[in-house]
């Protein structure tokens, strides 16, 4: 006799879904968040903002004023704009439209593990298309497996997380051009590269554009993400979409932040900065290979394992991400680009670890 988890569907009861250790620690460079809180008085404007609105009325359905000032911000059409819970709730709402069982999705790998724990869920065929040996993309690869296997989603991450790197610009129109289905381009990261895919949304409506407030917008505890795409895709996407997804504190902080670009900018080029200093210092490290990124972390090796790399680091206040399940990355750690202190913490523990080690 069963029992009501019998109910569940397989593909779900199989699945290891997301998780995370949160271990305490001084130094916190896991989860390629900001190190940088939103100023006092950019909190003290977006109360402003809320305190006055009638929190017994839902926030608006479809709010006109955001997407306006995010199609500016983005070079793009305002009804081509959705805006998610996070760009995670956005990444549910395009998988929902599409897969189904036996759908297939090509996902080159190692990347952002929601995507093929999603597709899974949901009955999908991941096609996984594998990184090169120095954990480059194969955009001949990705583009060769999209048409031949007949994908109806192609996901790119560029930057990709957890490795940094990204598609170049003409391997990715190929991609975009060739693909018989929908492409993914993940840009949570690409304030930190100073590039995007957005030149290429006039010409391929096959193409969406995935963004978050979470990493350069110092906004990760807010929860908000946007999609660019055609306006007949996106459509179809809200379709999906729970409404009123967003909350008036998640709206008012938007609208605020937007019109600080330039404390963005700032940020940004501060973290790049930090980023270049810190892969320098990593590379003068005996024993240590770090990769190549255009993002706000760092994925680095060492000849240790990588378990005991991590537990080395957290007996000495520093948390950082150990990446090493998928083979490709059997010996690599994933740290965030922080403070200047921060990171040179990071910096005195890993070599402190490493000479004892």
């Amino acid at each position: 006799m069963g029992t009501y988890l019998d109910r569940i569907r397989p593909e779900v009861r199989r699945s290891s879904g997301y998780s995370l250790d949160r271990p305490h620690a001084q130094v916190k460079i896991d989860q390629n968040e900001s190190p940088y809180d939103l100023p006092l008085e950019v909190k003290q404007q977006i109360w402003d903002r809320v305190r006055d609105r009638q929190w017994s009325r839902y926030p608006e359905l479809i709010p006109a004023r955001l997407h306006e000032k995010l199609a500016r911000l983005a070079g793009w059409k305002p009804d081509g704009i959705l805006l998610g819970n996070g760009s995670n709730e956005l990444i549910l709402a395009l998988l929902l439209a599409v897969v189904e069982r036996g759908v297939r999705v090509v996902i080159p790998e190692p990347t952002f593990l929601l995507y093929r724990l999603l597709v899974e869920v949901l009955g999908g065929d991941v096609l996984p298309v594998p990184l090169r040996s120095d954990l480059s993309y194969d955009g001949e690869a990705i583009l060769k497996t999209a048409v031949e296997r007949d994908g109806a989603l192609v996901v790119v991450c560029s930057p990709n997380n957890p490795t940094g790197g990204i598609l170049a610009p003409d391997a990715l129109e190929q991609v975009v051009r060739g693909c018989p289905g929908i492409v993914v381009l993940d840009e949570a990261y690409f304030e930190f590269a100073g590039m995007s895919g957005t030149s290429l949304l006039p010409r391929f409506e096959n193409l969406v554009i995935f963004r978050t407030f979470s990493k350069a917008m110092s906004m990760a505890g807010m929860r908000i993400g946007y999609c660019l795409g055609h306006p007949a895709l996106v459509a179809e996407m809200a379709k999906t979409k729970l409404p009123f997804n967003l909350n008036l504190f998640c709206l008012a902080a938007a609208d605020v932040v937007l019109e600080r670009p330039e404390l963005l900018e700032r940020r940004v080029r501060d973290i790049v900065s930090e980023r270049e200093r810190v892969s320098s210092a990593l590379k003068r490290i005996p024993g240590v290979t770090v990769y190549p990124s255009y993002a706000n972390f760092l994925l680095f090796e060492t000849v240790h394992p990588p378990a005991t790399v991590y537990q080395g680091l957290l007996s000495r206040g520093v948390l950082v991400r150990d990446v090493s399940r998928h083979h490709l990355l059997a010996r690599a750690l994933r740290a965030s680009v922080g403070t200047p202190a921060e990171n040179d913490q990071f910096l005195t523990a890993l070599k402190s670890f490493l000479e004892r080690a």
